[in-house]
């Protein structure tokens, strides 16, 4: 390609490795022409896409975008970690040998560009001068201009990040290539997509998607799977599926940081992005970090363990997104943010976008809506009426900066000192609203032990959760026992450790089904219990499972609830618990090497549950 060198020169890339890599990939691909891009070619990129019939305009600067119809979600099935290492095989992590999937995967890849563009996308996973800088750099090659619009609200992109690395050759080889897509055999025995992270390589190749994680290479490819291997085979953090926020106590100015780990469809999002309730308002302000992905470190200067979000965006769910559920993302997409809308119905004649729970009913003049497929909602018969106008898993992305109450150090490269880790997964019964572990090895045996009520009943028995350790089932990139080991190893070195907590905002009523707490903002109030209890303002009630607060212990202000649903979620049903650590048990016999803390852990809880049940009794 005569011009490629004219235009990694007129792009301003001084990085050799990054060049030889762009030159190899290029002839590989069979690319007509390259374009390196930069967040400032944003404006651009938008207008010749919205010129192209790319995009859509969505509003004053709101764009919306539509994926083909079997292209809506990530493929787990397809989704695979590549080593040289055998032992690196796990239980969750889909392991291949990468000598047997590389040649698989790059056969699809050979020459598919040919008569394309090739963009290259350079951006960091990290602000720049965090101390985990090293592993954050990457270069995404792409053929789908709009994934250089998701990617440049999602990372930060520009070739200043690449030319700047202090060790010039390091940084994530991260190649995606659309496919095909109406031919790609989507779900059937012949099915070509291939999404794999070699990880011991450090390079990422993705075929047969446009769709978010599959395409936007920075984000669960880069900054969950090979973060979390760099992280344990450097020794030196973890990369989790966890969101960040943190409290301000107006009175003491003192803020507090929370992170944690929530299964799908357990309210990891709406928590992340959450304010105070309004009768708590004038006391405590809630500042976001992020709602996906948190890197966790020891700093060595201090003894501390640190944690930042490196992702600078949100690819957050549409579907239920309101005033109530959740209010800063509506503000966080609102005209003029530069959002992108993926998959959301769509009104061709004024622009606006709508999706379930939205708004509590349809648009009732259907004149110009389309479906998420594309279908005019005016031409349907009577057996599709009750069809989705939007996709389930339909998704709005915007940058960080958007959010009303992003956190004015959100861009600190040195993070923020963490006091609690969470996990969360939704469940009718067994879990409390909240209850804190204050030892390490429960603790990482809780997380390990995560788990939400099977989304359909083909997934699982009744009365049994659908474990996802971490909240990291699907991002998994080495063996389980060792993550353990690891998570026990990184945060056991941290001088003041974090405290633990397992919240549920889902229990329900036996008889009639009602939720027990109302949720949502509420729910900043089982986290402020947790700080207190930290900082020994309180001492809440020793259970066989943790410690649960008293009633007088939570801040009830301003929030009407029944006694007797307040008794039931802060309480434990001892037998429901004893017949769940049998269910726990055949889940950690699947890791193989799983460190003995954790089996300890498991011990002692159930002996506590065992002794419990004889004083009942």
């Amino acid at each position: 390609m005569a011009d490629l060198e004219k235009s990694l020169d007129e792009a301003g890339l001084t990085n050799e490795s990054v060049r030889e890599y762009v030159r190899h990939w290029a002839d590989f691909l069979g690319a007509e022409r390259i374009e390196v891009v930069s967040a400032s070619d944003d404006a651009r990129l938008v207008r010749e896409a919205l010129e192209a019939g790319e995009i859509e305009p969505a509003g004053e600067g709101l764009y919306y975008s539509r994926s083909y119809s079997k292209d809506t979600a990530r493929s787990e099935e397809r989704t695979i970690v590549a080593t040289s290492r055998p032992e690196d095989r796990g239980v969750y992590n889909n392991w291949r040998h990468s000598d047997e999937i590389r040649p698989v995967v790059e056969g699809h890849m050979k020459g598919a560009m040919a008569g394309k563009t090739m963009y290259v996308i350079p951006y960091l996973m990290a602000p720049p001068g965090s101390p985990l800088e090293r592993f954050a750099a990457g270069v995404e090659i792409t053929d789908n201009r709009t994934v250089c619009l998701h990617m440049i609200r999602m990372a930060r992109v520009g070739v200043n990040h690449i030319n700047s690395l202090a060790e010039q050759d390091v940084f994530v080889r991260a190649v995606h290539v659309t496919g095909d897509l109406p031919n790609l055999g989507q779900g059937t025995p012949d099915d070509q997509r291939y999404f794999v992270t070699v990880a011991d390589e450090r390079t990422i190749l993705h075929f047969g998607s446009s769709y978010g994680g599959n395409a936007l290479l920075g984000k669960i490819a880069h900054g969950l799977r090979q973060a979390a291997y760099d992280g344990w085979a450097s020794g030196e953090f973890l990369g989790e599926q966890f969101m960040l926020l943190g409290i301000t106590d107006k009175e003491t100015g003192e803020t507090h940081h929370v992170c944690g780990g929530f299964p799908s469809a357990s309210g990891k999002t709406n928590l992340a992005m959450t304010l105070a309730p309004d009768a708590l308002g004038d006391r405590y302000h809630v500042s976001f970090y992020g709602d996906d992905i948190a890197w966790l470190w020891v700093d060595p200067s201090d003894g501390q363990l640190y944690g930042l979000n490196p992702e600078n965006g949100v690819f957050g769910v549409a579907k239920d997104t309101n005033e109530k559920t959740n209010p800063t993302a509506l503000d966080s997409i609102a005209e003029g943010t530069q959002a992108l809308f993926t998959n959301v119905a769509y009104n061709e004649s004024t622009h606006e976008v709508w999706w379930e729970g939205k708004t509590p009913e349809r648009p009732a003049d259907v004149t110009g809506w389309r479906d998420w497929k594309g279908e005019l909602i005016a031409d349907r018969n009577p057996d599709e009426a009750n069809d989705p106008w939007a996709h389930p898993n339909s998704r709005f992305t915007t940058t960080l900066a958007n959010v009303p109450n992003v956190a004015p150090d959100f861009e600190d490269p040195k993070g923020v000192k963490i006091d609690a880790i969470i996990f969360g997964g939704r469940t009718r019964d067994r879990e409390p609203l909240v209850r804190a572990i204050t030892d390490l090895a429960e603790g990482v045996y809780d997380g390990l032990t995560l788990g939400a009520e099977a989304t359909f009943a083909a997934e699982g028995v009744d009365g049994k959760l659908r474990y996802d350790p971490m909240s990291m089932r699907p991002f998994m990139s080495y063996p389980e026992g060792p993550y353990a080991a690891h998570w026990l190893k990184i945060v056991g070195a941290a001088k003041d450790q974090p405290i633990f907590a397992h919240v549920n905002w889902f229990q329900r009523d036996e008889e009639d089904g009602h939720f027990l707490w109302p949720g949502y903002r509420e729910n900043l109030r089982a986290l402020l219990w947790l700080v207190q209890l930290k900082k020994g303002e309180v001492t809440g009630r020793r259970t066989a499972v943790g410690i649960l607060p008293t009633k007088d212990e939570l801040d009830l202000v301003g929030l009407e609830i029944d006694e007797d649903d307040l008794d039931t979620i802060l309480d434990v049903d001892v037998q429901r618990w004893r017949e769940e650590m049998g269910h726990r048990e055949e889940h950690l016999r699947q890791f193989a090497d799983l460190p003995e803390e954790i089996w300890e852990a498991h011990r002692r809880v159930a002996a506590a549950l065992e002794a419990d049940a004889s004083v009942r009794a």
